[in-house]
């Protein structure tokens, strides 16, 4: 069934989740400040923000900038619309949930790799496990092999990396929420095929901190050993150069690159554990593709079954298991390569 639907942005993941949404056969309008030349859209060039009150009837995918999206989502909410948020916009839009049912409203939030499909693995290991004794998650964008300069290009704005390495890391400690310090509890990781990387604590958690029972949970961020180090010495030095930096970071798309993500939850008994890895292809990065295609399964999910959800505010965590379904079965079919194991805790 062709399902009318709104895509607020077209960037680096918005024309991925934009041309399979087209070529699953919907009836897909792009509303950008640029235009966009991709076949089989409906292209809208100007400030949609000032408009959404016009928006025809349809799914609305917001994936503009979080400074701008979060926004957005709080008028589509007032708007009684349905919508798919990736905007990751720092005032989360759970906060809307008692408005969205007033309204009639549905949103969906947070449908990227991590937050998005970290948080379903989550929900789905803490059916079979119970509360956690310990859940972590490691996760990030980084170039295939290592080099002289920062080992690293930003999948998105650079402004918003520097941005999480500044923001102190929520996590949970002693069944509690805790606030860390941003690039605490640094430590050395063997990916496979890749050798010895870095994590370190980043504000990723999001919803989790108040859906799921832990003891200890925590994100890290990965990076090439050296990156971090070499960003804590710039900034103390009061050497950090943020044109240079913005930069440096830009994504080159000749430069082969990688999405890895491990998610480890565990109680007295198992530990459950998924990788998740990919390098790319046909022209798509593999953040635009791990992002894209839980953004994706999620849209696709909502119109093919729209009253799966009754109206209010979901974190993917929330969402019944058709969507982890659907999304784990877009990935593979794309080629991202997904590893589930289960063991004996320590």
């Amino acid at each position: 069934m062709m399902t009318t639907i709104h895509c607020l942005g077209s960037g680096l993941v918005g024309a991925f989740v934009v041309r399979h949404l087209v070529e699953s056969g919907h009836d897909v309008h792009v509303y950008d400040l640029k235009p966009n030349s991709m076949q089989g859209i409906t292209m809208h060039v100007g400030d949609i923000t000032q408009r959404l009150n016009i928006l025809p009837e349809g799914l609305v995918v917001n994936m503009l900038p979080g400074e701008i999206g979060g926004g957005c989502t709080e008028s589509l909410v007032r708007l009684g619309r349905t919508v798919v948020d990736l905007s990751f916009a720092e005032e989360t839009p759970d906060r809307l949930n008692e408005l969205a049912v007033e309204s009639n409203a549905t949103v969906v939030w947070d449908v990227g790799i991590a937050p998005g499909l970290s948080n379903m693995l989550l929900a789905e290991a803490q059916t079979k496990l119970g509360t956690f004794r310990n859940a972590e998650i490691r996760v990030g964008g980084n170039p295939s092999q290592p080099d002289d300069d920062w080992s690293y290009m930003a999948p998105f704005s650079p402004a918003d990396v520097i941005a999480e390495y500044t923001r102190p890391a929520r996590v949970v400690r002693q069944a509690n929420v805790a606030t860390l310090p941003a690039l605490d509890e640094r430590h050395l990781i063997e990916v496979s095929g890749k050798g010895s990387m870095e994590a370190f604590l980043s504000d990723g958690l999001r919803s989790l901190l108040y859906t799921m029972k832990a003891d200890e949970m925590s994100e890290y961020t990965v990076r090439w050993p050296g990156h971090i180090q070499r960003y804590i010495d710039e900034r103390d030095a009061g050497e950090l150069n943020l044109e240079a930096l913005l930069e440096s970071w830009t994504l080159d798309k000749t430069r082969s690159e990688f999405t890895w993500m491990e998610v480890k939850a565990e109680n007295d008994v198992q530990r459950f554990i998924w990788r998740v890895e990919d390098s790319g292809s046909k022209g798509d990065s593999s953040m635009a593709r791990t992002t894209g295609l839980v953004t994706l399964a999620t849209a696709l999910t909502m119109c093919e079954h729209p009253d799966v959800l009754s109206p209010g505010v979901y974190s993917p965590e929330e969402l019944p298991s058709p969507f982890l379904d659907r999304a784990l079965s877009l990935m593979v079919k794309n080629g991202v390569k997904i590893e589930h194991h289960i063991e004996r805790s320590n």
